[in-house]
């Protein structure tokens, strides 16, 4: 019996592989494939397990694609890196924090919430992917995913980016916007599906991050997997009110 917390096709060619902090995604076939984002340090194998369920073993992925640098979804890419030995891309304003030398600003423990409390625990710097981690050039195309673009969305971070398939409207978001309320103790552990803001206390530009919710509002996407929260069909709506009425902490 399938549960929450195990691997599923979300959308055709996208399967989700959640975990206790973050989700990752597989993307692509059996032909052509990549993961996008990596979760938290530790996650190698339960990520490698879903690889192979899903395409069998020996076949690798293309490339990983980070959405952005936090320690969250790009902690095991290093490893994976190296065991699938594939590249890492990211926007090019990430790469400072992903090569050591820079680090995200201080998480803002000012705002209430559940998410705020516990952040405390969390590291502002990320992992170092050295020479691994290479620039995800806007104009290029998606490595892997020739049918995918990437969306700039800065505002939880400087470089942070989503993926959209226009053909059938499935947006990656990382953590432009998420799918539960992460200001909730109860809606966290539940994973209450939901449309709502950045993770507040890592989220280091609010003007921007507000300009790139209305700009994933203006696509109408039919699918929404974020990087906190269950994926969510149908909440075109539901986004467009955010972006309308977007809560500054």
């Amino acid at each position: 019996m399938q549960t929450r917390s195990d691997p599923r096709e979300v959308a055709p060619g996208v399967v989700i592989i959640p975990t206790l902090i973050s989700n990752a995604y597989l993307v692509g076939d059996d032909s052509s494939w990549v993961l996008v984002d990596a979760c938290t340090p530790g996650n190698e194998r339960r990520i490698r397990r879903a690889a192979e369920r899903r395409f069998g073993r020996g076949n690798r992925p293309r490339a990983i694609l980070l959405t952005h640098g936090h320690f969250d979804h790009a902690g095991s890419a290093g490893p994976l890196a190296d065991a699938f030995g594939v590249p890492i891309f990211a926007h090019r304003l990430e790469l400072p924090y992903l090569t050591g030398q820079a680090h995200y600003p201080p998480f803002n423990l000012s705002s209430p919430g559940f998410f705020t409390r516990i952040a405390r625990f969390f590291p502002t710097s990320t992992v170092n992917l050295g020479t691994r981690v290479t620039v995800l050039e806007p104009k290029q195309g998606v490595p892997g995913l020739p049918d995918w673009e990437m969306i700039e969305t800065p505002g939880h971070t400087p470089g942070h980016v989503a993926f959209f398939r226009r053909t059938d409207g499935a947006l990656l978001a990382g953590d432009a916007v998420t799918t539960m309320n992460l200001d909730s103790f109860v809606d966290t552990i539940v994973r209450r599906t939901r449309v709502c803001r950045p993770p507040v206390p890592a989220t280091s530009n609010w003007k921007n991050a507000r300009r790139s919710v209305e700009l994933l509002a203006g696509l109408r996407p039919s699918l929404i997997a974020a990087g906190h929260g269950l994926p969510m069909c149908g909440a075109a709506d539901e986004l467009s009110r955010l972006a309308g009425n977007f809560p500054l902490p």
